[in-house]
């Protein structure tokens, strides 16, 4: 059985919420998924999992400069590389998330070219458009 970490920082639980049905997603296709805030996780985590998914809000101008909050890129730069799993990142948002998927990405030690999910939620639900995007990503290099 394959095995999922969803990481996330959540401000208002709008991030916690999008990351607890990103797990329950996994969960019914039928991955062992933990869903974990990024201050709770220790590196023995991701041992064994084959699937990382790394969310948090969004930070910025409305409309411009979106970028993680700080604690996030803390987070993410402390991480291990991690090649060798699939990497997936998301967000949720108020008005736009713009450079955000690229933000988060510039802080993280693994190959951006490797991250191949981009979720964003502006109320924190998996909709239908989001379970096709997992399935596919899921899909990818399994054919």
């Amino acid at each position: 059985m394959k095995r999922a970490l969803v990481l996330y920082n959540s401000k208002t639980g709008t991030t916690e919420r999008f990351a607890l049905e990103i797990g329950d997603f996994l969960s019914h296709e039928g991955i062992d998924a933990r869903v974990v805030s990024i201050f709770k996780f220790k590196p023995q985590d991701l041992d064994g999992v084959d699937i990382v998914l790394l969310g948090c809000w969004t930070s910025g101008l409305m409309i411009m400069l979106q970028h993680p909050e700080r604690t996030w890129v803390e987070f993410a730069r402390t991480l291990p590389n991690l090649g060798g799993k699939k990497v997936g990142l998301f967000t949720t948002y108020t008005i736009a998330t713009g450079s955000m998927f690229k933000e988060m990405k510039r802080h993280l030690k693994t190959n951006p070219d490797g991250i191949h999910l981009e979720l964003k939620s502006r109320d924190g639900h998996l909709k239908e458009s989001h379970s096709l995007q997992m399935s596919s990503f899921l899909l990818k290099g399994e054919q």
